[in-house]
């Protein structure tokens, strides 16, 4: 039978009916790919995201809420009055949150002042000036500091620092500050080694090694055509590392500094071995014994009698609350307003 009766016949040829179907599946689209699983799995992951932000944030209105409510005896009778007031006596139930304020603040700005520019030192050297075979070493060692125990720090202060502190410093400057005004008063005190001081420099011991590791991390992503380019016009490396590094991590900086000062703030073992835990403020001198928020909680929440006395260790908390608050408010003012100006000078 020829090709011509069997096409009369109705019989397709086989060429063609191959050529015609490969033309037809050409020309429709592909199937797409089933994305019900995915989309599930992808709202599965944004709905917890969006859980755990909002964890956080209810966390944070609860502790809000329970230091307010129990701290509220405290805030009823004494308002902000609270926080000028130095009277502390649990006997006649008389109490006032100045001194530990002070100590606070105080402890924590003396750590700063002496944990600032030593760890700028630190980094300066190990990023710009350290040999290679020093470099990782004197780096790790440096960060094995903030793996010690904050009652380690506490106690080698107490027992070795304020001895060292009190026989070599204070005394020798009360010897030579005697008489003077202002300054002898501000060295003033009992030669004990224990004070304001005294868990002012410890503070920043423990501190160090979080701005040190901050600021390390951010010099050394400066890009180094920067940093060449400042050497090849004869720059000095002090030169270099204030005009060129400074500017251009001074963020980061900034943010390694206020972790520090997050961190000095919200200590407490290691102050109250060697802050002296007392709720007097004689004078303003720094090696007079005083107390701080976290001490006094430390040291009075568990003995505190419920009532007035335990709603105003609770109004002290709230005043750390929002005072790390307010430090972390700052931090993001002063790193918005740089990134501003960089944009405008760009």
């Amino acid at each position: 039978m020829s090709s011509t009766s069997v096409a009369a016949h109705g019989v397709p040829d086989t060429l063609e009916g191959q050529e015609k179907g490969f033309r037809s599946t050409m020309t429709q689209p592909p199937t797409p790919p089933s994305r019900g699983l995915g989309s599930f799995i992808d709202r599965l992951f944004g709905w917890a995201a969006l859980g755990a932000a909002c964890l956080t944030l209810a966390l944070l209105m609860g502790i809000l809420g329970s230091l307010i409510f129990g701290a509220w005896p405290a805030i009823e009778k004494y308002g902000l009055s609270f926080l000028t007031r130095s009277v502390w006596d649990p006997v006649q139930e008389e109490f006032g949150g100045l001194v530990m304020i002070y100590g606070t603040l105080a402890t924590s700005l003396i750590a700063l002042l002496i944990a600032v520019p030593v760890s700028f030192g630190i980094a300066l050297f190990l990023t710009e000036l350290s040999p290679a075979w020093l470099k990782r070493p004197l780096g790790t060692a440096i960060e094995l500091l903030a793996a010690i125990p904050s009652i380690v720090y506490g106690m080698w202060g107490l027992l070795v620092f304020g001895p060292i502190l009190a026989t070599y410093v204070q005394m020798p400057l009360q010897k030579l500050l005697t008489g003077v005004p202002y300054l002898g008063a501000l060295v003033s005190g009992p030669p004990v080694g224990i004070g304001i001081l005294s868990a002012g420099i410890i503070l920043a011991i423990m501190i160090i090694p979080f701005i040190a590791s901050v600021m390390r991390d951010v010099f050394e992503v400066t890009p180094p055509l920067l940093k060449e380019s400042a050497y090849g016009l004869g720059s000095t490396t002090w030169e270099v590392m204030s005009k060129v590094v400074l500017p251009y991590t001074k963020a980061g900086v900034v943010g390694g500094i206020m972790l520090g000062l997050g961190r000095a703030l919200g200590e407490t073992m290691a102050v109250t071995f060697v802050i002296g835990n007392m709720n007097q403020l004689n004078s303003l001198s720094v090696f007079e014994a005083a107390n701080s928020i976290t001490s006094a909680l430390a040291n009075e929440f568990a003995e505190a009698s419920s009532g007035l006395h335990q709603a105003s260790l609770i109004y002290l908390g709230l005043v750390l609350f929002f005072i790390t608050f307010v430090v972390l408010a700052v931090s993001k003012v002063m790193l918005a307003r740089m990134r501003r100006n960089e944009g405008a000078k760009s």
